[in-house]
């Protein structure tokens, strides 16, 4: 998968503060999903029962930094994951979101994942080229 030529897509960034565009089920498939807030058949069945994608659809949200309960339990559970896993922050994603705007987030996330040898999209959990398999600290 090539990193998109013009702007990353708004509804890949997740409720929870992850971009799906750089998340290794997306990244790994043929025929990715259009993200979290979308709905699609292609969508990995984790991701159809997310209770934080269940939650905010609940709330009448798109995003948990819109909820006044943010970082709530399971925003928090699954920040620690990600900190110790990916070396990433979902809360910090989604505090730049409030502070900058997503548009800047997303330009922000297609500098930091593009592969610079082959433009193909890096994976946050895999650190791996979607094209080239290369490392992402080449």
């Amino acid at each position: 998968m090539q990193m998109p030529k013009g702007a990353i897509a708004p509804a890949l960034f997740a409720p929870c503060g992850s971009n799906c565009l750089v998340c290794y089920r997306h990244c790994a498939h043929k025929t990715p999903c259009a993200g979290c807030r979308m709905d699609d058949a292609e969508k990995p069945a984790h991701c159809r029962r997310c209770a934080i994608r269940s939650c905010v659809v609940e709330k009448g949200l798109t995003h948990c930094h819109a909820c006044p309960a943010f970082p709530c339990k399971r925003i928090q559970a699954l920040e620690r994951s990600y900190r110790k896993r990916y070396a990433a922050s979902l809360v910090e994603n989604s505090r730049y979101v409030q502070a900058h705007g997503l548009s800047a987030f997303m330009q922000q996330q297609k500098r930091h994942y593009t592969c610079a040898a082959c433009g193909g999209v890096i994976s946050l959990h895999t650190r791996a080229c979607s094209q080239c398999q290369g490392p992402m600290d080449r």
